[in-house]
């Protein structure tokens, strides 16, 4: 996700010299330096984690028994039901 736009943000980390130096020889070997490495890592990092919550891949049979499911009726649950009927303790 190498960006073009002026870096105008900073973006502060403290870390341990261990991780330092970690993520300065996988900076090192892929040509990049500490910032451009840990902001590249970070943004794949992070599009991960929002895809995954987002999108998800499914064959033909498996999509068909999903969307079955989805269009079907909620099923009869009586735990939930009584529990929907309490008041809230924090309600008057």
């Amino acid at each position: 996700m190498a960006g073009t736009a002026a870096r105008t943000t900073v973006i502060n980390l403290r870390a341990d010299e261990r991780r330092r130096a970690l993520i300065d020889r996988a900076a090192e070997a892929v040509g990049k330096n500490r910032s451009e490495f840990m902001l590249d890592a970070a943004a794949r990092e992070a599009t991960a984690v929002l895809l995954d919550r987002r999108f998800f891949q499914l064959d033909a049979r498996t999509f068909k028994q999903f969307t079955a499911a989805l269009d079907a009726p909620p099923r009869d649950n009586p735990r939930l039901r009584a529990l929907l009927s309490k008041k809230a303790p924090w309600e008057p």
